[in-house]
Formats: structure tokens, sequence, C-alpha cells
């Protein structure tokens, strides 16, 4: 352990800031809406569904443009796209017997880019 850690693992103050306490607990969201945020940050720990997201950005694309861009197979893809459409990261509209997949709203490239932003930032 370096001093680092140590620092931030210990307290050295005995007092309770109720004050400071009640402020945030009034600002933390409800448990509900804590849970359905964290499985929104789960759908973006996979790499696939990421390149999905990528791919969308740039166009409005079917499970076969998906599966030949990526090199993956179709049913991989759809699995994938599923997840992100419950997630509603992904919208779709059908044009005959195709599929086309979009990204839902411009928040999903909001959160894409704030975490580029976040992984350049040195």
């Amino acid at each position: 352990m370096n001093n680092e850690n140590e620092i931030i693992n210990t307290c050295n103050c005995n007092t309770i800031h109720e004050d400071v306490i009640k402020r945030v607990k009034e600002t933390i969201p409800d448990e509900e809406d804590l849970y359905e945020l964290a499985d929104l940050f789960k759908v973006f720990g996979d790499s696939t569904r990421i390149k999905i997201i990528c791919a969308l950005f740039q166009a409005e694309m079917c499970v076969c443009d998906i599966a030949a861009l990526l090199g993956m197979n179709q049913s991989a893809i759809s699995h994938q796209l599923r997840v992100l459409k419950q997630t509603r990261l992904v919208k779709n509209r059908k044009e005959g017997k195709v599929v086309y997949y979009s990204l839902d709203d411009d928040h999903v490239k909001g959160i894409f880019d704030q975490g580029l932003e976040h992984l350049y930032e040195k």
C-alpha cells in the first residue's frame, strides 16, 4: 500500500457532518433509477456493442451490413442489437423485409463522446 492510498482510505475526522449528509442524500437519485443507470452502463461494457454504436454513428444499417462490417455472424449481431434496443440505445424501422437500426437519440452520442473525452484527458 502506498502513501496515496493510505491518505485516501483514512479519515481523521470523528465528526459526522449531518448538514452535508442531508444535502447530498436529497440529490441522490432513487434506488430504482440508480439500478437502471447501472444497467445502462453495463451495456457499454461489451466491445461488440461499442463497435455497433460506432457504426450507427455513421449510418443507419441493417443486421447484414453490421455483421459484414464487424466480421461476425448475423445471429451474434442480432443478439447485441436486442440488448441495445432493450436499453433504448438503438431503435429500428422496417422497410419491406429489411430492418434498419439507428441510434435512438442524440444522448447516445453524447454519452459515448463524454466517455472518449474522459479517456483522452491526460
